[in-house]
């Protein structure tokens, strides 16, 4: 039932549909029983009298009825259908809103391929339970009673054999759907792995291809479909198991009924016209209990959705603004970290980074050096507030960013990551992502300084070239530029560069930081680099080791302080460099 109520302020804006539905389906649903008491009277006075007009004038009502009640079933499914996909897609877009909240941490737990089943797939089977609640979950009840009604005003004694029938069927709707949620529930989840795979594949496909594992692949997707396939196919065992019962039970009355019915017939207590008529209600009830069994069958599953659909609309961020969070920050660029250590799983899991402490002066360049998983991309990331410290804290020209509004706090903070990520769309588009309203000047300003101009400029359509998926028509250190350009335009006080020049040639690298270097002087960056050769000139460097900071300095400090950085030094460059001037 709670589940329930959290989607009601969903249904509400279209409360006008959602009551038309069912108020026209009554109409469908009276008109439906009246049809079998005026065939009675047909039957027991105008074909038992020979009566024609009679007949005529029954038959004419009957087809009168039957329009009527043609008119409320189409408006019934007229507006059910408005209000459940009105519905679907609100929810939809308030599902994908809530997403845009989640912090870093929220979306590592709920997973890519999982948000995507549960954005489609799973919002789908909630707006197709509301459209079959509207009509068949109305239509039902109304039928159900209405059939018993009139079937004992029919025929009271023949009415005993409900008391029989429908405990039958009852338990078998009850077996069905306690057997279906916990089923639909895995069906779900399976399908979210088939999603992940498929996601994990397409993104990575040429990777795929370059190391020939294409048979590897289709193995597991293989595996993931099949578990998909096994677990859908017996879910719906359930519903060719029970339709065959319900219409055995269905049929055994029929013929009981059909029975009971000839006696009284011969007996002269029973006309034929009322046994036909009380027939068409027995069937009329029983049928709707059938159709009951596979709609509840059917809820089950809308059941296990809605709970993954509310699952995400209830996600809280684990990153939020404080109640008196600054809205308006112009920083100079002075970044404090004091004592932090940040684990990914808060205070559950094991940190990631320990007890560091440092500082960068407005302006300055602070590289950070260290082995993979040593806790570089977790640090820049605490920055922006990708993540809270676990302990310790991180302040910004003083002021600690978790009292910083995250908008106006990541509006001056510029990232361009390892792996640029592009959107569909043309290049001028994907650089002006952070700050749509640039000019064409900034655009191409922001590109001359990641050296991306040239190669842009050599382009057919040159700014207006259309991306493809991912920027899959650019090769890797052209999105990096590209990537590095939109960092650029917002002209941030603080800027961060995880590795961002990995996939460019060391020449074009050398002049990417020679334009930096002029860019940033008054602006502070933190630049993560695998070459050592691109952060010699930096002002500090931060050396990290199993995400504790082991070294800092200056390469010609750290030179003589540091073993680790030296070994760095010397296994890139050899140990010559130093004396050869490289330094």
């Amino acid at each position: 039932m709670s589940t329930i109520k959290r989607f009601i302020p969903y249904i509400k804006p279209y409360w006008k549909a959602t009551l038309l539905a069912p108020l026209l389906m009554v109409l469908e649903v009276a008109m439906d029983l009246l049809q079998p008491k005026i065939l009675q009277q047909m039957v027991d006075i105008g074909i038992a009298q020979l009566d024609l007009a009679y007949v005529v004038r029954s038959a004419l009502l009957m087809l009168g009825l039957a329009l009527v009640g043609a008119v409320g079933g189409a408006g019934c499914s007229i507006f059910a259908t408005r209000s459940a996909q009105s519905f679907g897609a609100d929810l939809r877009s308030a599902a994908f809103r809530k997403v845009q909240t989640l912090s870093f941490g929220n979306l590592d737990k709920l997973e890519t391929g999982k948000l995507i089943t549960r954005l489609t797939n799973d919002v789908q089977q909630v707006q197709d339970l509301l459209a079959m609640a509207l009509r068949i979950m109305v239509r039902a009840p109304l039928m159900l009673i209405g059939a018993l009604v009139m079937g004992i005003i029919t025929s009271p004694r023949l009415a005993l054999l409900f008391l029989v029938l429908m405990p039958l069927i009852i338990a078998v709707m009850y077996w069905a759907v306690s057997k279906a949620r916990p089923m639909f529930t895995k069906v779900q989840r399976r399908l979210d792995q088939l999603n992940t795979v498929m996601q994990e594949n397409l993104s990575g496909v040429r990777v795929v291809k370059a190391f020939v594992r294409e048979g590897t692949e289709e193995a597991r997707f293989g595996q993931a479909n099949g578990a998909y396939f096994d677990i859908s196919v017996r879910a719906m065992r359930l519903f060719a198991i029970v339709m065959p019962l319900v219409m055995l039970i269905t049929n055994l009355g029929l013929v009981v009924v059909l029975w009971l019915g000839g006696v009284q017939i011969q007996s002269g207590s029973m006309q034929v016209g009322a046994l036909i008529a009380f027939v068409n209600y027995l069937i009329t009830a029983l049928r709707t209990m059938m159709m009951v069994a596979m709609v509840l069958v059917m809820a089950s599953r809308a059941q296990a959705s809605a709970e993954r659909v509310v699952e995400v609309l209830d996600e809280q961020p684990e990153v939020l603004n404080a109640p008196e969070a600054l809205q308006q920050f112009d920083p100079k660029g002075y970044v404090a970290f004091d004592n932090v250590t940040f684990a990914y799983n808060g205070h559950r899991g094991d940190p990631v980074l320990h007890d560091l402490s440092f500082t960068a002066e407005p302006g300055q360049m602070v590289a950070i050096l260290g082995a993979t998983g040593s806790g570089k991309t977790s640090l820049v990331n605490l920055i922006p507030r990708f993540y809270d410290v676990t302990a310790g804290q991180i302040t910004i020209d003083g002021q600690d960013v978790r009292d910083i509004g995250k908008a106006p706090l990541r509006e001056k903070i510029g990232i361009a990551l390892q792996e640029a990520v592009l959107f569909s769309g043309s290049i001028r588009e994907n650089i002006r992502y952070g700050k749509p309203d640039a000019t064409d000047e900034q655009v191409i300003a922001a590109a001359k300084a990641a050296q991306a101009h040239t190669f842009i400029s050599e382009l057919p359509e040159g700014y207006d070239t259309i991306l493809g998926q991912r920027g899959v028509n650019l090769s890797g250190g052209q999105k990096q530029r590209i990537a590095i350009a939109r960092a650029l335009l917002l002209e941030p006080a603080i800027l961060i560069l995880d590795d961002s020049t990995s996939a460019v040639d060391v020449e074009t690298e050398a002049e990417i930081q020679a334009a930096l270097a002029e860019l940033m002087k008054e602006r502070t960056s933190f630049v993560i680099a695998q070459r050592i050769s691109t952060v010699l000139n930096a002002d500090k460097i931060l050396v990290l080791e199993d995400g504790a900071l082991i070294a800092e300095g200056t390469h010609e400090t750290l030179m003589g302080s540091s073993d680790i950085y030296r070994d760095i030094y010397e296994s890139q460059l050899g140990k010559g460099a130093l004396a050869s001037g490289q330094a």
